[in-house]
């Protein structure tokens, strides 16, 4: 798949409304009872990036992003302000935010992975566009060094750590994100307010698997 590692401008993506959506089928039954499944094992998140009122520098920075992608045909990195770090947005990121896995003595590969609990249920999500030089990670509560204990592939979100964890061994891992996305169009509807400001009403963007 097509994808530039380049991020939408943080600041004209602030702002924007989304989120993540399922895909659930729903068959109810003669009986007045449901039977329900999902062909998704992972949630996807769509946003609509529609600018309101803003300079015509910034809709010429949305228009040179846009034409840069070609549309549709590449993906990109986006920065959704309501879920982008593996902590709360009230707390920094520490090392020990999220647990990642349990080592076995020979594994040195991990995915990055954020986990959202609501009871006793959870839902794994896999982190594949880490932001370079937010990555912490730890073994067993010993923070580890970046550059010296493991690498990061801010590509895939794979940690690969020097030593293989001991047996057993927690390894945990804290870090900001983006998702993977692309344009949902390949239409900008530009419209200029004045000599200064201008208005970019719609502007679709789902988020792709990598």
């Amino acid at each position: 798949m097509s994808f530039h590692e380049i991020r939408f401008p943080a600041d004209l993506s602030f702002g924007a409304m989304g989120g993540p959506e399922r895909r659930t089928d729903v068959v109810e039954l003669s009986s007045g009872f449901e039977e329900r499944n999902t062909p998704w094992a992972q949630s996807r998140r769509r946003f609509d990036a529609g600018l309101g009122l803003r300079s015509l520098d910034h809709i010429a920075q949305l228009l040179a992003f846009f034409e840069a992608r070609r549309g549709q045909l590449y993906g990109f990195r986006w920065k959704d302000w309501s879920d982008y770090a593996s902590c709360l947005p009230s707390q920094s990121v520490s090392a020990g935010d999220q647990v990642i896995a349990h080592g076995d003595g020979a594994t040195r590969i991990f995915q990055l992975t954020k986990i959202y609990r609501s009871g006793t249920a959870s839902y794994a999500r896999a982190i594949t566009k880490p932001v370079a030089g937010t990555v912490l990670a730890a073994v067993q509560d010993v923070e580890m060094h970046e550059g010296v204990h493991f690498e990061v592939d801010t590509t895939t979100g794979l940690v690969t750590f020097a030593e293989p964890p001991l047996a057993g061994a927690e390894v945990s891992a804290g870090f900001e994100f983006d998702v993977p996305v692309r344009f949902d169009t390949d239409r900008i509807n530009v419209s200029v307010a004045s000599f200064q400001a201008g208005q970019v009403p719609d502007v679709p963007v789902v988020e792709v698997r990598v």
